[in-house]
């Protein structure tokens, strides 16, 4: 069985999972890139915030903690009062933040930092979301599983930094200090699902990805181990159908993820009269 056929056959996702995009991360309103508009690599200034009063109105010493508040937000894809994440026009991989105009330039430099993790957050959960449906085979969904589990770890991280933070502990410095330790390994994995999504990749693509990613980051000793356990988990549901093939010959593939297809259709006596007569 072929792979359209076997996606044709797969269980279709709801309609309503697909509908509200609140369920699925994808609620994040598009924005047209202008020139006039101020900004440096995925970000823009932006005057016209959603709050009532700009954040130039208050004193440095509040503004550190609105910003603190908004970047914490911002860091698990949810807008803040001051920071709105916006998406590019035609580009379903391309995020862009924008702050308020007034912001102090201190703190829209280290709003600036911390945005492309924001970004790779954003990505990673949108691709999570999109490959558990059915139809994206079992590779994708093991590879899903595992991302899922990475982000309930970063997760508790910004929850653990939001509770420094209510309790008066955490300065925008502290932050940045925190949170750098998972830049590198989070730009990686969204560099993997934006190749992975944009070749639309499944079975072995996926994991062929994922070793090549893993070897160009052979100078990140961290890094690498960390694709290369994904790799591990995502090959899982590939190796459980290579097994059942090697030993029973039983082609167990749902999805026609695997290297070899199999014909229901063909019969022994089909195959000995087809060679006999060729």
């Amino acid at each position: 069985m072929d792979s359209a056929a076997a996606i044709s056959l797969c269980p279709s996702t709801p309609a309503w999972n697909l509908d509200r995009p609140f369920l699925t991360g994808q609620f994040y309103q598009e924005t047209k890139i202008t020139p006039g508009t101020t900004e440096y690599k995925g970000v823009s200034a932006d005057s016209s915030s959603g709050a009532d009063k700009a954040i130039g109105c208050y004193h440095a010493t509040i503004q550190e903690l609105i910003v603190i508040d908004d970047l914490l937000s911002t860091l698990i894809g949810i807008e803040g009062r001051y920071i709105s994440i916006k998406k590019v026009r035609g580009k379903e991989d391309d995020i862009t933040f924008q702050v308020d105009a007034s912001m102090d330039l201190a703190l829209q430099e280290f709003a600036k930092r911390l945005f492309p993790l924001c970004e790779s957050y954003i990505l990673i959960n949108q691709f999570v979301e999109t490959r558990s449906q059915f139809k994206t085979g079992l590779v994708n969904h093991a590879f899903a599983a595992a991302l899922r589990a990475l982000l309930l770890d970063y997760q508790a991280m910004v929850a653990q930094l939001e509770h420094q933070f209510r309790l008066g502990k955490l300065s925008i410095q502290g932050l940045w200090f925190y949170c750098q330790p998972m830049m590198g390994s989070m730009q990686a994995l969204s560099m993997v699902v934006k190749k992975a999504a944009a070749n639309n990749c499944v079975g072995s693509a996926v994991l062929n990805l994922l070793q090549s990613q893993a070897k160009a980051m052979a100078g990140d000793h961290v890094v690498r181990s960390l694709l290369e356990k994904m790799s591990q988990s995502a090959s899982t549901a590939y190796l459980g159908i290579l097994e059942r093939w090697v030993y029973e010959g039983v082609i167990d593939d749902p999805y026609g993820e695997f290297f070899i297809a199999e014909n229901k259709s063909l019969q022994k006596v089909n195959l000995f009269q087809y060679h006999f007569f060729t």
